[in-house]
């Protein structure tokens, strides 16, 4: 299915927020879809239809689905991450606008990233309120809704890049709105925390 430029650009931005959730499982499905022809990928991204690129992918994913679940490591893990989810998504809302200006493909290139990297954030800052939790089946659940809506959001966009691009926007807003809740609830516990160990301490004198 060939794309117009404005289905393009929004296929970059459901791909982009998709990508700041799991840059792997975003990339493998943007590969498998373009080598089923299921859709036509713009020039600039040929290269993920190869299959080493779509084998890379997966194997990857396949190591991320595990280390994301695991309580404390996923921190540590998605950290790291900010460095290759947010440029590789830049990269793909660059490459898939070839055809338009230097200064537009930028601007896409800015676009994919920053969407990226709200997804990112927001996906991190749940995570640091929700490891503290004794048991690892929140992380768990977490994790398997990310991997799905990765997989889910690329696929629906591909059909439907309005509407998935409109759904992104939504996720935007509300992933602000949830990073600040977090802040805000990490900063209370921690403000608590301290309160009981004055507390403990004078106590002790």
């Amino acid at each position: 299915m060939d794309l117009s430029h404005q289905e393009i650009v929004a296929t970059v931005i459901a791909a982009s927020f998709a990508a700041g959730l799991n840059v792997y499982a975003t990339v493998a499905t943007l590969g498998l879809l373009a080598r089923y022809k299921i859709l036509a990928l713009p020039a600039g991204l040929d290269l993920l239809q190869d299959w080493w690129v779509i084998g890379v992918a997966g194997a990857l994913f396949f190591i991320e689905f595990f280390a994301d679940k695991v309580p404390a490591f996923d921190l540590i893990w998605n950290a790291l991450h900010t460095f290759i989810r947010v440029p590789i998504a830049a990269y793909l809302g660059y490459a898939s606008t070839m055809q338009l200006s230097h200064g537009e493909q930028a601007m896409t290139a800015i676009l994919a990233g920053g969407i990226a990297l709200v997804a990112h954030g927001g996906k991190t800052a749940v995570r640091a309120a929700v490891t503290p939790s004794p048991e690892p089946l929140s992380n768990i659940g977490l994790s398997v809704v990310e991997d799905v809506a990765a997989i889910g959001l690329t696929w629906f966009a591909v059909s439907y890049p309005y509407i998935a691009a409109a759904i992104v926007l939504v996720l935007v807003v509300i992933t602000f709105l949830l990073v600040r809740w977090v802040i805000r609830a990490l900063r209370s516990l921690f403000r608590g925390a301290q309160r009981r160990w004055n507390e403990l301490q004078q106590q002790n004198v």
